[in-house]
């Protein structure tokens, strides 16, 4: 059976909040749904509360499971879902997150209108920790983008325009096919492999400042790092590693007129990934030599090649950063980091 849309859900060990996700995503007015839910080999029952529902909801027949052969992690997860769901159009949540009624019904009839090949919603980010509640809200402006390349100028244009994240959009499922875009097995920061080349294939977009996703932040996330007590040094060095091969790869992009747009929020991305490391130096074992921390800075580019991009200035500072003596890096970018509130 082909379905318009398939939401696609990664779950593992998420007992406590799979329910709140299967209600909200089964309480979606828009009817041509596939439900697709990946068992990555958890420990816990989050799979028979799907089974649960897939017994007895009304909308049990269009839930179907898929399991993976052994825990692969969010990037093969995602993988798997991209590969074997029937919908046209492809929306992905988390286990512990929750959208709203008209989220997938909204997105679509966006995504007609301008016949686009990704409709963004906003979303509310909510902190829970400590017996508190924190609600943030954070919307887009209402925009379409209709022309060549009009998207992707925009989204490298100002840091921080697009999330980072691969829920809460709902794109044409072969602009991954197509492409061969695929997810890193990585643990933090994983939707930055995607997110930061996604523009670049998309040809029509929009963005809504309605308020579709609720995206939980709590104890045991693995991008919550001000919440643990340990950090393995590995788990950072594998993104650090699937980062570069997104910077080393930079040929897809090198003809286009945005291209120095994308090489500095590439390495600004680089950056902040080094401020976080800073930041959690205490926790994370073994530390990180200077050396290896200046390293996160090198850029693909030769000095030459980024004396002749526009954003000459800025692309060149963050050049220099991978290029200065480690301590002296390391320093630099301390100080950077604790003006503008990152430490």
């Amino acid at each position: 059976m082909k379905y318009e849309v398939t939401i696609g859900i990664p779950v593992y060990n998420a007992e406590k909040y799979i329910r709140l996700t299967m209600d909200s995503v089964l309480a979606q007015t828009f009817q041509s749904i596939e439900f697709l839910v990946l068992d990555d080999c958890g420990t816990d029952s989050s799979m028979d509360i799907v089974r649960e529902y897939q017994q007895n909801h009304p909308r049990g027949k269009d839930i179907h499971i898929i399991r993976q052969p052994e825990n692969g992690g969010i990037g093969c997860a995602r993988n798997r879902i991209v590969d074997e769901s029937q919908g046209v159009y492809l929306y992905f949540i988390d286990a512990d997150d929750a959208i709203v009624p008209n989220t997938i019904e909204l997105l679509y009839e966006n995504a007609k209108k301008y016949d686009a090949d990704i409709v963004y919603g906003s979303y509310e980010r909510i902190e829970e920790f400590d017996g508190t509640t924190k609600k943030t809200q954070f919307q887009y402006p209402d925009l379409q983008f209709l022309k060549e390349n009009e998207f992707a100028n925009r989204v490298y244009s100002q840091y921080g325009f697009l999330q980072a994240n691969v829920w809460n959009f709902l794109i044409k499922r072969d602009i991954y096919l197509k492409n061969g875009i695929r997810f890193k097995k990585v643990n933090y920061w994983e939707d930055f492999c995607i997110t930061i080349n996604l523009p670049i294939y998309v040809r029509r977009a929009v963005l809504l400042s309605d308020i579709t996703y609720f995206y939980y932040c709590r104890y045991g996330s693995l991008s919550i790092f001000e919440k643990r007590s340990h950090i393995d040094k590995e788990e950072i060095q594998k993104t650090i590693h699937a980062m570069g091969v997104v910077k080393c790869n930079y040929e897809c992009v090198q003809s286009k007129p945005y291209f120095h747009k994308w090489l500095y929020k590439v390495m600004m991305t680089h950056f902040y990934m080094v401020c976080s490391i800073l930041k959690n130096e205490k926790i994370i074992s073994p530390a990180f030599a200077k050396r290896e921390i200046r390293d996160v800075m090198k850029s693909p580019m030769s000095f030459v090649e980024t004396c002749m991009l526009r954003w000459r200035v800025k692309n060149l500072f963050l050049y220099s950063l991978g290029v200065l003596n480690p301590s002296l890096a390391v320093a630099l970018m301390r100080i950077i980091a604790r003006w503008r509130g990152l430490l």
